[in-house]
Protein backbone atom coordinates (compact mmCIF):
# COMPACT_ATOMS: atom_id res chain seq x y z
CA UNK A 1 0.00 0.00 0.00
CA UNK A 2 2.91 2.22 0.85
CA UNK A 3 4.67 1.79 -2.56
CA UNK A 4 0.98 2.58 -4.55
CA UNK A 5 0.66 5.95 -2.61
CA UNK A 6 4.23 6.69 -3.53
CA UNK A 7 3.76 6.10 -7.27
CA UNK A 8 0.41 7.75 -6.79
CA UNK A 9 2.53 11.17 -5.24
CA UNK A 10 5.27 11.05 -7.52
CA UNK A 11 2.90 10.65 -10.77
CA UNK A 12 3.27 14.36 -12.61
CA UNK A 13 -0.62 15.15 -12.60
CA UNK A 14 -0.37 15.65 -8.69
CA UNK A 15 2.72 17.44 -8.51
CA UNK A 16 1.01 19.94 -11.36
CA UNK A 17 -1.98 20.27 -9.47
CA UNK A 18 -0.61 21.06 -5.88
CA UNK A 19 1.94 23.27 -7.94
CA UNK A 20 -1.58 25.01 -9.80
CA UNK A 21 -3.26 25.60 -6.31
CA UNK A 22 0.01 27.42 -4.57
CA UNK A 23 0.05 29.63 -7.58
CA UNK A 24 -3.83 29.83 -7.67
CA UNK A 25 -3.71 30.94 -4.24
CA UNK A 26 -0.62 33.72 -4.45
CA UNK A 27 -2.46 34.87 -7.67
CA UNK A 28 -5.68 35.00 -5.83
CA UNK A 29 -3.58 37.42 -3.07
CA UNK A 30 -2.30 39.73 -5.56
CA UNK A 31 -5.55 40.30 -7.64
CA UNK A 32 -7.24 41.08 -4.69
CA UNK A 33 -4.57 43.31 -3.49
CA UNK A 34 -4.86 44.90 -7.24
CA UNK A 35 -8.52 45.35 -6.82
CA UNK A 36 -8.87 46.95 -3.29
CA UNK A 37 -5.69 48.78 -4.28
CA UNK A 38 -6.50 49.89 -7.50
CA UNK A 39 -9.76 49.44 -9.46
CA UNK A 40 -11.70 50.38 -6.06
CA UNK A 41 -10.01 53.39 -5.70
CA UNK A 42 -10.73 54.26 -9.52
CA UNK A 43 -14.21 53.45 -9.36
CA UNK A 44 -14.68 54.91 -6.21
CA UNK A 45 -13.20 58.57 -8.03
CA UNK A 46 -15.65 57.79 -10.55
CA UNK A 47 -18.38 57.67 -8.60
CA UNK A 48 -17.49 60.48 -6.53
CA UNK A 49 -15.41 58.78 -3.74
CA UNK A 50 -18.14 55.76 -2.68
CA UNK A 51 -16.57 53.16 -1.21
CA UNK A 52 -17.83 50.02 -1.53
CA UNK A 53 -16.28 47.98 0.96
CA UNK A 54 -18.40 50.19 3.67
CA UNK A 55 -21.25 49.91 2.19
CA UNK A 56 -24.36 47.56 4.25
CA UNK A 57 -27.64 47.19 4.73
CA UNK A 58 -28.19 47.68 8.63
CA UNK A 59 -30.94 44.85 9.71
CA UNK A 60 -30.02 45.80 13.30
CA UNK A 61 -29.89 48.22 16.07
CA UNK A 62 -26.23 49.30 15.95
CA UNK A 63 -25.13 51.83 13.65
CA UNK A 64 -23.28 51.27 10.76
CA UNK A 65 -21.62 54.53 9.41
CA UNK A 66 -18.48 54.19 9.79
CA UNK A 67 -15.99 51.40 9.33
CA UNK A 68 -15.22 51.19 12.83
CA UNK A 69 -18.93 50.54 13.82
CA UNK A 70 -19.19 47.91 10.95
CA UNK A 71 -16.61 46.04 12.34
CA UNK A 72 -18.09 46.51 15.98
CA UNK A 73 -21.11 45.40 14.28
CA UNK A 74 -19.77 42.32 13.28
CA UNK A 75 -18.08 41.54 16.33
CA UNK A 76 -21.43 41.54 17.88
CA UNK A 77 -22.64 39.54 15.63
CA UNK A 78 -25.74 42.18 14.41
CA UNK A 79 -27.37 40.99 11.04
CA UNK A 80 -26.17 43.13 7.93
CA UNK A 81 -26.32 42.48 4.38
CA UNK A 82 -22.98 43.90 3.15
CA UNK A 83 -23.53 44.26 -0.25
CA UNK A 84 -20.51 46.62 -1.15
CA UNK A 85 -18.05 43.70 -0.28
CA UNK A 86 -20.12 41.11 -2.44
CA UNK A 87 -19.98 44.13 -5.08
CA UNK A 88 -15.93 44.38 -4.36
CA UNK A 89 -15.49 39.79 -4.55
CA UNK A 90 -17.72 40.23 -7.96
CA UNK A 91 -15.03 42.80 -9.44
CA UNK A 92 -12.39 40.20 -7.68
CA UNK A 93 -13.91 37.45 -9.56
CA UNK A 94 -14.42 39.07 -13.50
CA UNK A 95 -10.54 40.22 -13.22
CA UNK A 96 -10.00 36.63 -12.33
CA UNK A 97 -11.79 35.07 -14.95
CA UNK A 98 -10.64 37.71 -17.59
CA UNK A 99 -6.92 36.84 -16.80
CA UNK A 100 -7.71 32.98 -17.09
CA UNK A 101 -9.26 33.58 -20.00
CA UNK A 102 -6.78 35.27 -21.80
CA UNK A 103 -4.17 32.56 -20.32
CA UNK A 104 -6.09 29.79 -21.55
CA UNK A 105 -6.32 31.67 -24.77
CA UNK A 106 -3.05 32.55 -25.51
CA UNK A 107 -2.06 28.99 -24.05
CA UNK A 108 -4.30 27.02 -26.68
CA UNK A 109 -2.96 29.65 -29.71
CA UNK A 110 0.47 28.57 -28.96
CA UNK A 111 -0.37 24.78 -28.31
CA UNK A 112 -2.22 25.22 -31.90
CA UNK A 113 1.02 26.90 -33.20
CA UNK A 114 3.74 23.85 -32.19
CA UNK A 115 0.96 21.30 -33.59
CA UNK A 116 1.00 23.03 -37.22
CA UNK A 117 4.65 23.54 -37.52
CA UNK A 118 6.07 21.22 -39.69
CA UNK A 119 8.73 19.08 -39.05
CA UNK A 120 12.04 19.40 -40.11
CA UNK A 121 13.27 16.48 -42.75
CA UNK A 122 15.55 13.68 -41.20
Amino acid sequence: MLNDFKAFIARGNILDLAIAVIMGAAFGAIVKTFTDGIIMPIIGFLTGGIDFKDKVINLGEMPVATPEQIAAAQTAKQPMIMYGQFINDVITFLIVALVMFALARYALRLFNTFQAAPTPPD
